[in-house]
């Protein structure tokens, strides 16, 4: 057992991906009324503050949180102060879709019994923050339930249970953002040159995005963007690899500011400007 634990393949360290993560809507006729307006809405927030918990309990991600970003703006524009918003890979948004509680019970001759069960689901939308692209789309539901019974009258008896409304809307955010991760692994992760001298190349991104001395990436040339006559859409051509980069040490002291050094191990980046270019780590690699 020892040997075989030896021989194991190294694990290839997770690269973390910044992800923004919009106001989750209540959609729902649930804690609706005429005097609350679209920013008091408590469900909403409630679905958003637990959908941002469990994106960063994951540790694939670096979650920055959007909803309020109007009043952000706003208050910037009182100030006179420029707002300064941190690029993300892509953007979160969705809606509580269904939520509601039921009471089941059944009567026998000596005996009762009652349920009080609570049900939600939860649509996500990711979008591509460069082209507004959905580019995947999941859900997840949540269940549950308490139950009680009694024999001639004697045995437990409960009132109404409010966790169960939360413990249902946690299941379904869980289950949405465990489906999310297989659609977000699909694409490569990527990040940009700060600065390139010679063989010597800065990048943006470093420990807490979870990279690591000895890790090698692909720099690839942006593809030319070309409008399709047959949808109207942009349609990024695919771009071609330019170089090989390994990391030899990293710097910076939090995720706004960290960065990798490279070098060079083949290929050239000679006359190519640094925003023309791309870093990338295939799955798998």
């Amino acid at each position: 057992a020892q040997a075989a634990v030896v021989n194991q393949v190294p694990v290839s360290p997770r690269l973390k991906r910044k992800i923004a993560l919009g106001r989750i809507s209540n959609e729902t006729n649930y804690g609706q009324s005429l005097l609350r307006d679209r920013s008091d809405d408590p469900l909403g927030k409630q679905v958003t503050d637990l959908m941002s918990k469990a994106l960063t309990e994951s540790g694939a991600y670096l979650v920055f949180e959007r909803p309020d970003i109007g009043r952000i703006q706003a208050e910037g524009d009182l100030t006179g102060q420029k707002l300064n918003l941190l690029g993300v890979d892509a953007l979160i948004v969705g809606s509580l879709t269904e939520f509601g509680r039921k009471t089941v019970g059944a009567t026998g001759f000596v005996s009762s019994s009652k349920k009080q069960v609570a049900f939600a689901k939860v649509d996500i939308r990711v979008v591509d923050v460069s082209t507004g692209h959905v580019f995947f789309a999941t859900s997840g539901a949540g269940e549950a339930s308490t139950e009680t019974a009694s024999t001639f009258g004697f045995g437990s008896q409960a009132g109404y249970d409010g966790t169960l409304n939360d413990a249902a809307i946690r299941q379904a955010v869980s289950q949405a953002i465990s489906r999310m991760a297989s659609g977000m692994s699909a694409r490569p992760w990527q990040t940009y040159i700060l600065k390139a001298q010679g063989s010597q190349v800065f990048l943006s991104g470093g420990r807490r995005q979870g990279i690591v001395p000895g890790m090698q990436f692909s720099v690839v040339t942006q593809g030319e963007q070309i409008r399709s006559p047959q949808t109207g859409a942009i349609v990024t051509l695919p771009g071609r690899v330019v170089g090989q980069l390994r990391v030899d040490s990293l710097f910076g002291d939090s995720e706004l500011n960290e960065g990798a050094m490279a070098s060079l191990i083949s290929g050239s980046l000679d006359n190519l400007p640094p925003q023309d270019l791309v870093v990338r780590h295939e799955a798998g690699r």
